[in-house]
């Protein structure tokens, strides 16, 4: 079934700005980067500022970026983080061959309650006065983290013409535009099977059963007792009306156990384990109308759900009594993941007394992904009883993400994929800076994270991600309330289908220049404000 995931791949694929040999991977590439690119995590305080803590201490966060961290705790806590988020995003058309209509943005929200952090830190301090060991003490935590956020949604309309519609991407099956291919002849053979035993596995099925598309037959010069077979569709006259709405839910998360240790109040070293925990489902709606009528739409649904694990360890170096230094690496995260995808698609060409509607379900492909290495590095200043200002760096390499299939097999579609990996993506460093100001028991915090642009070569547009914090926080002995507002705004851009003609330079018999069939390309400014609140007790 995997052809089935691949023909997905294809339709619901996000435009990566890349050559088009990477659009046609669609989704496998697209989501090497979404499981990978991880935003500020961790515990309101930390996400007021700006993520960073690799050389802070003494924060439940410390947990999932540096376990040495947890050697700075002298009291036990636990700590509950809830948050809500609220997404928009403006979708419009850009100009290229697939837009000929000059249509507006259009808004889309997505919103969300989720929890950021809830854990527990059993603290172990030996007292001053015992001088028995250099070791004064460590702490136990284990506790969960949500890492990243897939909660997002996009709308638009857009305006063409027949030879850059979905029609023409039903007309390419099998993602060939060469009727006297073979590959082509054979996507054909594979949508009349479908169609014979009134089981459908792909849109192109679908689109059969609908009477979206139909077959002619063709003289084969070369051998006249095997014809070749072309698919065509219903003609259309006019423009053509695309609208889309793409919704996206999850979340990627981690639960993790660790332990941090103190030498001599001067060296911190820990380690931990994370049991990563990742759920997305991704539902798109498309139709095409012409004459003021809707031709067809179709729902599809992909859900992907996975498991994994990966380690790390840290260290914490107190330089002078006010400056610590801070470094962290972590392994690569093998996940393991499983697809299923629901397809259902209404065509009004259906003949008459016949039904219109038409639907699929395809349950559980299997197979994995390692996401890259990550090593990061910090350094934290202490203002007295003032407050403090910390900074981290984090390294890693996008372009090692790779997916593999679960049962040893080759699959030539991931080996591709991993190709446009490998070329299409880069090595990034992400900056995260914060400052906290004290007064008596309050607490003052802001930020600032940039993560930059994971696309190798350059862009039209900046795709670096941009994060601007700030909080508020209450300590006192036995408690704490901390609360941080997280604003992230970045670009984006996203394709519905791809076009295999759109690749063609020069068709056959050779017009006076090239046939280009652009796909519909559209342009989306999302923004992101997320309020978290923790609550704490200390024993």
């Amino acid at each position: 079934m995997k052809h089935v995931f691949r023909s997905l791949a294809t339709v619901l694929g996000s435009f990566l700005g890349l050559a088009y040999s990477a659009q046609a991977q669609g989704s496998y590439v697209d989501d090497a980067l979404l499981y990978s690119r991880q935003g500020p995590a961790g515990t309101a305080r930390v996400l007021g500022l700006g993520g960073a803590n690799v050389s802070l201490g003494s924060d439940f966060s410390n947990l999932s970026s540096n376990p040495a961290g947890l050697g700075f705790f002298t009291k036990s806590e636990v700590s509950f983080t809830p948050g809500v988020g609220f997404g928009s995003a403006s979708s419009a058309p850009i100009a290229n061959a697939a837009n000929t209509g000059n249509l507006a943005a259009l808004n889309q929200t997505a919103n969300s309650f989720h929890v950021a952090s809830l854990g527990v830190v059993f603290a172990n301090r030996r007292p001053d006065t015992d001088n028995s060991s250099d070791w004064r003490g460590g702490s136990f935590a284990l506790g969960f983290t949500r890492l990243a956020d897939f909660n997002q949604a996009l709308s638009y309309k857009n305006q063409t013409d027949e030879q850059h519609s979905f029609m023409q991407y039903l007309r390419e099956p099998g993602g060939y535009s060469d009727y006297t291919s073979a590959g082509y002849q054979n996507a054909v053979q594979d949508i009349a099977n479908q169609f014979n035993s009134g089981s459908y596995t792909d849109i192109d099925g679908l689109a059969a059963a609908g009477s979206l598309t139909s077959t002619n037959t063709i003289k084969n010069p070369a051998d006249p007792t095997h014809p070749f077979y072309q698919v065509v569709t219903p003609v259309r006259t006019g423009p053509v009306t695309q609208r889309e709405q793409v919704l996206s839910k999850g979340s990627l998360s981690q639960f993790d156990l660790g332990y941090g240790a103190n030498y001599r109040d001067k060296l911190y070293i820990g380690g931990g384990i994370g049991i990563v925990s990742m759920n997305r489902t991704r539902t798109s709606t498309f139709s095409e109308s012409t004459n003021g009528g809707e031709d067809f739409n179709f729902v599809e649904t992909l859900k992907t759900t996975g498991t994994g694990i990966n380690a790390r360890l840290g260290l914490i170096y107190r330089v002078v009594d006010a400056v610590r230094l801070g470094a962290s690496v972590q392994t690569p995260t093998y996940i393991h993941l499983t697809d299923t995808y629901g397809t259902t698609l209404t065509s009004q060409y259906s003949p008459p007394n016949q039904p219109n509607v038409f639907s699929t379900s395809i349950p559980g492909y299997d197979y994995s992904i390692t996401t890259p290495f990550r090593a990061n590095g910090g350094v934290t200043v202490l203002l007295s009883k003032y407050g403090f200002l910390t900074g981290d760096v984090e390294y890693l390499n996008y372009s090692a993400s790779h997916f593999n299939t679960t049962d040893g097999s080759t699959d030539p579609y991931l080996d591709n994929s991993n190709a446009v990996i490998a070329s299409g993506y880069r090595s990034v460093v992400n900056l995260r800076v914060g400052a906290e100001g004290r007064l008596d028991i309050f607490r003052v915090r802001a930020g600032y994270a940039r993560y930059a642009s994971p696309y190798a070569g350059t862009a039209s547009y900046n795709r670096d991600q941009n994060y601007f914090t700030g909080g508020l926080g209450i300590r006192s002995k036995s408690f704490f309330v901390d609360v941080a507002g997280v604003y992230l705004a970045y670009k984006d851009r996203y394709s519905p289908y791809t076009l295999v003609s759109n690749e063609v330079v020069q068709p056959t018999p050779a017009p006076a220049t090239p046939v280009v069939r652009a796909a519909p390309v559209i342009a989306s400014d999302y923004s992101r404000f997320t309020v978290s609140v923790t609550g704490g007790l200390t024993f």
